[in-house]
């Protein structure tokens, strides 16, 4: 089991919050969806599904594991009860994993760090690797830049301690510079956006579904993309304590594995998919399939082995260096690896769908 190595009651610096994977409803507005508070997050308005006297708490944002589930006819019959709570973004949902008030939930290869490096009682208990072709650093189509290197004095927008932002890092590490070569403006997608459209910064490091949304709207082109770069990884984020009961645990267990089939569903059947996803987060049909092959559809799952756990040290040791996290941290004392079962190694190649 994980042993957070500081209290659990350590205090984050309110200038450390990261605005972490932010929710798919935070949909760009270019395309006349609306906005979202990203720091916020909340336990109220999920749906209950399944019988049975032992409940599932899951934390979840729109677009994420209760609509896939559900369109994959995975939360038909279920043995127990899934309560959903929905989460505007990723630190919010471990917060509340760290409360125990859910149970597990989903989120990107960046919140787990911060929520490690601020003490949280967190396990990592199941992985998903995909394609990182929508962690981009996004140009205008008639920029000048022409490789990551001609950043190099230029103005970047991307979200503190997001993934995209170690994906810049990342990049930039690759073409021999640093962020301090860079002018970053740490801006929320919206504000990103409206720099980025308006033409107050050179460059935008995001990632899917803003990607398919920005390249869909022809003003953008990728200079960078996070292939090579970042490790494409997803998780599944549980309270330790809730592993402890064996009930619930077996319960985890079998919601995983309905995630692993719900995720093979998508793959198979991308444009059904596409139309859920659009229609639960205000996506445009044709962006959210951009996004579904670019990215979403590529994920499969696999086991959280040593390749993880050496994989996100890198980043703890990148933001810990850029003192962006109050502790540098062992990643492998937040990971559990119990339901790795006979799933394939973290290395497996992502899916990839051919051109049509």
């Amino acid at each position: 089991m994980p042993r957070p190595p500081h209290s659990p009651h350590t205090r984050r610096p309110r200038h450390l919050i990261p605005l972490l994977l932010l929710p798919l409803t935070l949909t760009l507005s270019a395309c006349g969806a609306s906005s979202a508070n990203t720091s916020g997050g909340g336990l109220g308005g999920g749906n209950t599904d399944g019988k049975g006297p032992l409940t599932l708490n899951v934390g979840d944002q729109k677009g994420g594991s209760e609509a896939v589930l559900r369109a994959a006819g995975e939360l038909d019959d279920l043995p127990y009860k899934i309560k959903w709570s929905t989460f505007t973004s990723g630190p919010p949902l471990l917060e509340a994993v760290n409360a125990k008030a859910v149970d597990l939930g989903a989120v990107g290869n960046t919140p787990p760090v911060f929520a490690a490096a601020a003490g949280s009682k967190i396990s990592v208990i199941a992985a998903t690797h995909g394609t990182a072709h929508g962690e981009v650093i996004a140009v205008p189509k008639d920029s000048e830049l022409r490789e990551t290197a001609d950043l190099k004095g230029k103005s970047v927008a991307v979200a503190q301690g997001s993934s995209a932002h170690y994906q810049l890092l990342a990049s930039l590490k690759k073409a021999g510079l640093t962020l301090k070569d860079v002018d970053v403006k740490y801006l929320q997608p919206a504000d990103a956006l409206a720099a980025f459209s308006g033409g107050k910064v050179d460059a935008w490091a995001v990632w899917d579904p803003y990607t398919s949304q920005v390249l869909r709207g022809g003003k953008a082109r990728v200079l960078a993309d996070g292939e090579g770069v970042v490790n494409g990884l997803g998780f599944q984020v549980a309270a330790p304590g809730a592993l402890k009961d064996k009930k619930k645990s077996a319960a985890v267990a079998d919601y995983l594995k309905r995630l692993r089939r719900a995720q093979d569903w998508v793959f198979k059947h991308p444009e059904a998919w596409a139309k859920v996803w659009a229609k639960d987060t205000g996506l445009p049909y044709e962006v959210a399939l951009d996004a579904v092959k670019r990215t979403n559809g590529t994920r499969v799952f696999v086991a959280v082995d040593k390749n993880v756990v050496d994989s996100e040290q890198q980043i703890v040791d990148a933001f810990a260096d850029l003192e962006l996290i109050p502790h540098r941290v062992d990643f492998g004392d937040f990971t559990d690896t119990r339901f790795n079962g006979s799933l394939p190694p973290s290395t497996t190649a992502p899916r990839t769908y051919k051109e049509s």
